[in-house]
């Protein structure tokens, strides 16, 4: 077991661990930690705590001390700094003519890079502009391409759901999230209403979504033949919430001629209440593959 504490560089960042190195840290405490692209000012978030090395990301970096006011002022100052360096390269890319669309600036904390995050629709030829940007700032310059997600969180926003987005206020990782979760939630396949607005499927797709394959498990579905305490019949309707399937009954029923009579009633039974008998609708299927193929481009 290895001991750390998990520190965040921005708001709903990505969380990473450093060894403290016998230094007292608690959390909410600001420290000045070595990462892989220099010094570095982060927050505390984690609380000193045991993980395996396995959970460890090598080398693993050392705490080098809590932040001081002067490591405080010089903070606020880099942030100032950002928003004059935004300003300087949106009047450069437009001198440049670049199709490229700037979403923010970071200056590391002891001043040796100036990183610029962009969106582009493909590749930008942004050289010259590197240049121009050297020579002003007089340190190392990179430009870095992001993608629509990525660009939400940083710019932040309000959710369809009317607060606000989940990646700019406390998500710290992207996990993959597909179609095929909202069709396990029996959700409209609309593409406006399962996309943020981002343009791709909501994060929050992925929240119940162990929750709902659990309530699932053994759920007849849409067309699928039952035995009830009533008689043969063929599920309707299921509610994965209730765990219950809605059924019409096998009035008449011609096994040579595949033709099927069903009573006008409908019935609700809990699935343990019913017996499924394996036979699934095939056209049903078929039309949710449609479906499925119609928004594929909304995936990662």
């Amino acid at each position: 077991m290895v001991r750390v504490i998990g520190v965040r560089f921005k708001k709903a960042g990505k969380i990473y661990y450093f060894d403290p190195h016998n230094i007292h840290v608690k959390k909410d405490q600001n420290v000045i930690v070595e990462t892989a692209r220099g010094v570095e000012f982060g927050e505390v978030v984690v609380g000193l705590k045991e993980i395996t090395e396995e959970e460890i990301v090598a080398p693993l970096k050392k705490v080098l001390r809590i932040a001081t006011l002067e490591d405080e002022i010089i903070n606020k100052e880099n942030k100032e700094k950002q928003q004059k360096a935004f300003q300087i390269c949106l009047e450069k890319i437009e001198e440049h003519g670049l199709e490229m669309k700037l979403i923010d600036v970071e200056y590391t904390f002891d001043n040796n890079k100036v990183i610029f995050y962009f969106t582009a629709d493909g590749r930008v030829d942004f050289r010259e502009l590197v240049k121009d940007l050297a020579s002003i700032f007089r340190t190392r310059i990179e430009l870095r391409q992001i993608g629509v997600r990525d660009e939400a969180k940083m710019i932040g926003g309000i959710g369809p759901c009317g607060v606000g987005l989940c990646c700019s206020t406390w998500l710290g990782e992207f996990e993959p999230v597909s179609i095929k979760m909202a069709k396990e939630q029996s959700l409209s396949l609309n593409p406006t209403k399962i996309s943020g607005i981002c343009g791709r499927l909501m994060c929050c797709l992925r929240y119940e979504h162990e929750s709902y394959i659990e309530l699932r498990r053994g759920l007849a579905n849409p067309g699928e033949k039952v035995i009830t305490s009533k008689g043969p019949a063929i599920v309707i309707d299921n509610n994965i919430l209730l765990e219950s399937v809605k059924v019409r009954l096998i009035v008449k029923e011609d096994g040579k001629k595949k033709d099927v009579s069903l009573s006008d009633d409908i019935y609700i039974f809990h699935k343990n209440e019913v017996e499924r008998t394996g036979n699934v609708d095939i056209q049903q299927e078929d039309e949710d593959i449609e479906d499925l193929e119609f928004l594929e481009d909304l995936q990662e």
